[in-house]
């Protein structure tokens, strides 16, 4: 049987066991603080909400061991976990083996273990790639649309899901993704525009959207605000309208030509000079210029609501919440604020000891300069940077309240299928101890405060070894 058919029936698997929850008892629900996982969880609410249930919601940076130890001492019977728990597979069944739970994941799983209590539904488990084809909200929407065909009707929430992890390839999704985003088509909840893949097309000034547009790389435009004036000058499109700053959805049909033609010429060096365009992904039901009418905007508005521990607005704004969705722009303005801070507080650490520089590889230590849930954010914007040296690898650590230190990891430069950051960060803490999750291209993990020293010991060392398997590939 084709192993996405095999895959689809397993989720038949995930509603004979909600169906067969008691209705009368409440669902513990327990999600991702990212955009992948709050599109899931919202998707989870609306099902729930629809089927009358009772339910209890934890959004959670990560799935530790202790954790797992809390939730068991809880007296609920079922547990959904959606976008995390296949990495932890084994101390979830372990710790609790008296509940009923469904998994719900698009991570790699770390074996093909199988548990009574458990009903274990992800991608990798018949060899489809969760970190590409299909992303955690994707595999919530598929078990609820399941569960009743009215949930199609969030399809859109999904595709944000995917976006915000970052699965498109010039705003083309694959496989699982994109039969979601056809029905999100269909239904009329996303219009798909072939145009610049520029990031905030609908609410950034145009000069700020040039200025901040690290991919595509624009030579003598990215990085300048002085070079971006003066490059829609040559250009003849003026950056103001009025009294107000214009924005690309301002734009006529001729500025749009001269503004691609201009960035093409700018790029005449690059690799690949048209690689400017691609699909962006409009909801016709959310108002113009707003954060929300873009999906890749709907998705920083999520990620911004997680990580600063406003997961509630975000789960509102996917449901259409008003109140909530004026919260959650709020929430993106501070969000906003707290990576002015990170990136300030880099540029003045960069050259001190703070950051340890090696062959292919940057340690950065913020101690607790910035907030913890801002260092993959950091390690991020970092890996985009045209100042560091391609697949240099880039980590970051930030200390926690409850004593721990959360670290991120990236890889400057575009996707390469032989580096494995997950992988990376197990090989460190099979020495120093501590949990790691994440993807193939954006990992984290979590040790003990006492040990951080110990780590970036370890990680220096595999890190330069890493540094030479590249050198010699």
């Amino acid at each position: 049987m084709d192993k996405y058919k095999e895959f689809k029936q397993s989720i038949a698997k995930a509603v004979e066991k909600f169906n067969s929850f008691k209705p009368n008892e409440t669902i513990r629900v327990i999600s991702h603080l990212d955009a992948d996982g709050i599109s899931a969880c919202a998707i989870l609410i609306h099902l729930l909400n629809k089927e009358n249930r009772k339910y209890s919601i934890s959004i959670i940076p990560q799935l530790t061991r202790e954790k797992i130890i809390e939730f068991s001492k809880e007296e609920y019977p079922y547990f959904i976990f959606s976008d995390l728990g296949s990495g932890q597979f084994s101390m979830i069944s372990d710790i609790l083996k008296n509940k009923q739970i469904i998994i719900l994941d698009h991570h790699k799983p770390e074996n093909k273990d199988m548990s009574e209590n458990i009903t274990h539904i992800n991608p990798h488990l018949f060899d489809i790639d969760g970190s590409v084809e299909v992303s955690g909200a994707g595999v919530v929407y598929l078990f609820a649309a399941s569960v009743s065909k009215e949930c199609e009707q969030l399809a859109h929430l999904a595709v944000i899901g995917a976006i915000g992890d970052v699965q498109e390839t010039r705003g083309v999704l694959k496989q699982l993704n994109d039969e979601i985003l056809q029905t999100a088509v269909k239904k009329r909840l996303i219009e798909v525009k072939k145009g610049l893949r520029l990031f905030g097309i609908q609410t950034k000034p145009l000069h700020k959207v040039l200025e901040y547009s690290t991919d595509p790389y624009i030579p003598g435009v990215t990085g300048s605000e002085s070079g971006t004036v003066q490059f829609l000058q040559q250009i003849g499109i003026n950056p103001k309208k009025g009294n107000d700053w214009n924005k690309i959805v301002h734009l006529s049909e001729e500025d749009m030509r001269k503004l691609s033609t201009g960035i093409i010429m700018r790029r005449l060096n690059e690799d690949d000079p048209e690689d400017i365009f691609g699909l962006n992904y409009i909801l016709p039901n959310e108002k113009p210029e707003n954060p929300t009418r873009d999906a890749k905007e709907f998705a920083t508005l999520l990620n911004a609501c997680g990580r600063l521990d406003k997961a509630s607005f975000g789960i509102g704004a996917c449901l259409g919440i008003k109140k909530d969705k004026k919260r959650a722009l709020e929430t993106l303005d501070q969000y906003k604020k707290e990576i002015i801070n990170a990136i300030n507080w880099y540029g003045q650490n960069k050259d001190s000891d703070k950051i340890i520089k090696g062959n292919g590889f940057m340690i950065i230590n913020t101690e607790d300069n910035i907030l913890p849930t801002m260092i993959g954010t950091l390690a991020s914007i970092l890996s985009k940077s045209n100042d560091i040296k391609d697949s240099t690898y880039i980590m970051t650590l930030g200390q926690a309240l409850d004593n721990t230190t959360k670290i991120s990891l990236r890889i400057n430069g575009r996707k390469n299928k032989n580096h494995d950051l997950r992988d990376v960060l197990k090989q460190i803490i099979a020495i120093t101890g501590g949990e790691a999750g994440g993807h193939q291209y954006a990992a984290g993990c979590i040790i003990p405060a006492e040990k951080e020293q110990e780590f970036v010991k370890a990680a220096k060392e595999i890190l330069t070894k890493k540094g030479m398997e590249e050198e010699i590939n």
